[in-house]
């Protein structure tokens, strides 16, 4: 089922985190803070709303990061549920696509539960003072990616927090998979 996230809620603070990378290294906050902000995307491997926009998604984190602009993207999915989004597979979407940024996983769901993520993709975007300034979509694309011409909504809104310190006031929200919770225990 489709989830869509909240609107931006602005100024609100970037949560730390210390999870397991693809690479086998553990990542903090620190580790990937950007001098001029950060982006922090939870994704997974199964979900047709990622999948349909991958290349874009690694297109864009590619560009903000030669803006100074850290990036690091969470999967936190159930993998008992969904197996697919395991590790071990987590590894081989990151080396097939590419990925320019860290891919860690959130076993615990905790830091997915921090950010109060909802869906996959879900974009949090803050300033260098960690501030968030966007949570909205990366372009118009839903479950199949839209015509190439675009707008990049994520890319465009982040180089100007990048630029300014301050994410644009109208923006649109991110839809996608939810977030597959694990049972309560």
């Amino acid at each position: 089922m489709a989830a869509i996230p909240p609107v931006c809620d602005f100024g609100a603070p970037i949560r730390d985190f210390s999870l397991p990378g693809t690479d086998g290294k553990v990542w903090t906050l620190d580790d990937v803070k950007g001098p001029n902000g950060t982006l922090v995307m939870f994704i997974c491997n199964h979900c047709p709303y990622v999948m349909a926009v991958i290349d874009r998604i690694v297109r864009d984190a590619k560009e903000l990061q030669a803006l100074g602009i850290g990036v690091v993207a969470i999967s936190a999915n159930d993998v008992e549920a969904y197996p697919q989004d395991a590790p071990e597979h987590m590894v081989t979407l990151a080396e097939k696509h590419g990925f320019t940024f860290p891919y860690l996983y959130d076993g615990s769901q905790s830091v997915a539960r921090a950010y109060d993520a909802v869906c996959t993709p879900d974009f949090f975007g803050y300033n260098s003072a960690g501030e968030l300034q966007y949570r909205g979509r990366l372009d118009a694309s839903r479950k199949e990616a839209g015509p190439a011409d675009l707008r990049r909504d994520l890319f465009e809104a982040m180089k100007q927090v990048a630029e300014t310190g301050k994410g644009p006031e109208e923006q649109v929200a991110s839809m996608g998979c939810s977030i597959k919770w694990k049972d309560a225990a």
